[in-house]
C-alpha cells in the first residue's frame, strides 16, 4: 500500500497524463490536480484509483464491461478538443463514474453549466452521489437516452459522448449554440477515434449544414447503447475471450458469425506468417487497425482478459497490446476462419517501443486469411505506416442540403448522418 497521499498520487497522475497526452493547456492540468478522482472510485485503494488506466465499473449479464472510468489521457486528450473556457455551457452523454464531469465543471468554473445524462439509472444516481462528495452538487446528471440530448439545458456550447458512437444524434446539432464544438469517439467500423466537429461556413445556431472534423485523435471508449446504438456487436466465444465485428454479426461472406465454431478454431495450430514489418504497439491499433478497417470487410478485434497466473498460457500471449488485465489483437475473420495479428515477443513486452510483426491463420480458412492479412500488413508498411494525423472525417447530417463530394474517401452510411473520411 501506497503511503503517498491522495495529492501526491495527484500529481503523479498529471505528470504521467501531460507525457502520454501531449497537452499543454494548463486549466486541464490543474482540473487533474484538484478534483479527487478516488472519491469517484470508492472500492479502490486510492493508489489504483490514480493510475492512468480505464477502469471498469459495471458489467452485463455476461461479464462484458459496460461502464467504466475512462483513462485520464484520453480524458485529457478530448477536453483539449473541446476547447473549454470559464461560463461554457456543456452537455456530456454518458456520465460514467461522475469524474469527467467533475473536471469539465472545474474548468467551465461557477459560470458555466454541466448536465451529463446516462442510460442506467444507477450509474446516475451513483455519479450524483461522487460529484456531491467531491464538492461539485451543482453539475446536472439525468436518466435520459443520450442520443435525444438534454433539452431543457439547451443551447450548449459543447457536446461530448464519453461512449462509443456510429452516429451524431440530430438532437446534439440541434440543442448547440452557433459556435459549437461536438466531441465524440466514432466507431470507423470498429476503430476509434476522438473526432472534434465544428459547422463548416458560417455559424448558424440549428444550421442544417455539415459539420468537419478540426482535429482527431486516437481512442478506445464501450460502445453506446439505446436508439443509438451502432451496428457494431462484441460474441462472447469463450469465458474471457471475445471477438468484435464492426458490422453486426453478419460476416462479410454473408454467413452469421459462429462464437462455438471460432473458439474451435482458435483451439487448433495456427498457420504462421512472418511480415517483416516492425513497428510500435500503439501503432498496430491506430495506424493499422484502421487501415484493416477501412480497407477489408472481414476486420474485427479479439480481446482476452487474463490475470498473472495466466501468463504465457493466455491464447493471446503475443497480442501486441496488453492493458490492465487484458490482451488485444487485431485481424479479419470470416465463416470459415480467423487470422490474428502477433507479434515475436509475449504479452508481458507489448508495450516495447518495436515489434516485429506476425500473423496466425487458424481453421480452414486460415492459411488463406493469414496471408491476406500479411499482405495488409505489408501494404500498410509501405504507404508509411500511415496512422490518424492525416485523416480527416466531413458529418452531413441527413437533413443538410450539402452532399459528400465524390471522391475515393470511405463513405459510411449511419441513419442521420453520412461520414466522409479521407486522408490528405
Amino acid at each position: 500500500m501506497s503511503d503517498d497521499t491522495p495529492a501526491e498520487l495527484r500529481e503523479r497522475l498529471v505528470a504521467g497524463v501531460l507525457a502520454t497526452s501531449g497537452i499543454r493547456d494548463e486549466r486541464i492540468a490543474a482540473a487533474l490536480r484538484d478534483v479527487p478522482r478516488h472519491l469517484f472510485l470508492p472500492h479502490l485503494p486510492p493508489e489504483e484509483a490514480y493510475l492512468d488506466e480505464a477502469i471498469v465499473t459495471k458489467r452485463d449479464a455476461e461479464g462484458q464491461p459496460i461502464s467504466s472510468s475512462s483513462q485520464p489521457a484520453i480524458m485529457a486528450i478530448m477536453l483539449d478538443q473541446l476547447n473549454l473556457v470559464p461560463g461554457h455551457r456543456v452537455l456530456e452523454v454518458g456520465a460514467g463514474t461522475g469524474y469527467n464531469a467533475a473536471l469539465i465543471r472545474h474548468i467551465v468554473g461557477p459560470s458555466g453549466t454541466v448536465v451529463s445524462v446516462d442510460i442506467e439509472a444507477d450509474l446516475v444516481e451513483r455519479a450524483r452521489e461522487h460529484l456531491a462528495s467531491a464538492g461539485y452538487p451543482d453539475v446536472t446528471v439525468m436518466t435520459a437516452d443520450g442520443a435525444e440530448g438534454y433539452p431543457p439545458g439547451a443551447p450548449y456550447d459543447r457536446v461530448i459522448a464519453t461512449v462509443g458512437v456510429s452516429d451524431l444524434a440530430p438532437a446534439w446539432l440541434q440543442q448547440t449554440s452557433p459556435d459549437a464544438r461536438i466531441v465524440v469517439p466514432l466507431d470507423v467500423r470498429g476503430s476509434q477515434l476522438a473526432v472534434a466537429f465544428g459547422r463548416a461556413g458560417p455559424a448558424r445556431a440549428g444550421s442544417a449544414g455539415h459539420w468537419v472534423s478540426w482535429s482527431i485523435a486516437p481512442c478506445g471508449f464501450m460502445r453506446m447503447r439505446g436508439s443509438l446504438a451502432g451496428p457494431e456487436r462484441t460474441v462472447v466465444l469463450q469465458p474471457g475471450l471475445s471477438i468484435a465485428l464492426p458490422d453486426g454479426l453478419m460476416l462479410a461472406d454473408g454467413q452469421e458469425v459462429d462464437g462455438a465454431a471460432l473458439a474451435a478454431f482458435l483451439d487448433g495450430p495456427p498457420a504462421e506468417f512472418a511480415t517483416g514489418v516492425r513497428t510500435s504497439s500503439l501503432q498496430v491499433f491506430w495506424g493499422l487497425g484502421l487501415w484493416l478497417a477501412t480497407g477489408d470487410r472481414r476486420s474485427c478485434g479479439v480481446a482476452e482478459e487474463w490475470t498473472v497466473e495466466d501468463g504465457a498460457a493466455a491464447r493471446l500471449a503475443r497480442a501486441p497490446l496488453r492493458g490492465r488485465g487484458m490482451v488485444a489483437t487485431a485481424g479479419i475473420v470470416d465463416s470459415g476462419g480467423i487470422a490474428v495479428l502477433t507479434t515475436d515477443q509475449p504479452a508481458a513486452d507489448g508495450r516495447s517501443d518495436q515489434l516485429g510483426l506476425e500473423v496466425a491463420g487458424f481453421g480452414p480458412h486460415g492459411p488463406e486469411l493469414g496471408a491476406a492479412l500479411a499482405a495488409h500488413v505489408q501494404a500498410w508498411d509501405r504507404a508509411g505506416q500511415p496512422g490518424a494525423a492525416r485523416l480527416h472525417v466531413d458529418a452531413y447530417p441527413r437533413a443538410s442540403p450539402d452532399e459528400p463530394a465524390p471522391s475515393d474517401a470511405l463513405l459510411i452510411e449511419r441513419p442521420a448522418t453520412r461520414f466522409v473520411v479521407y486522408q490528405t
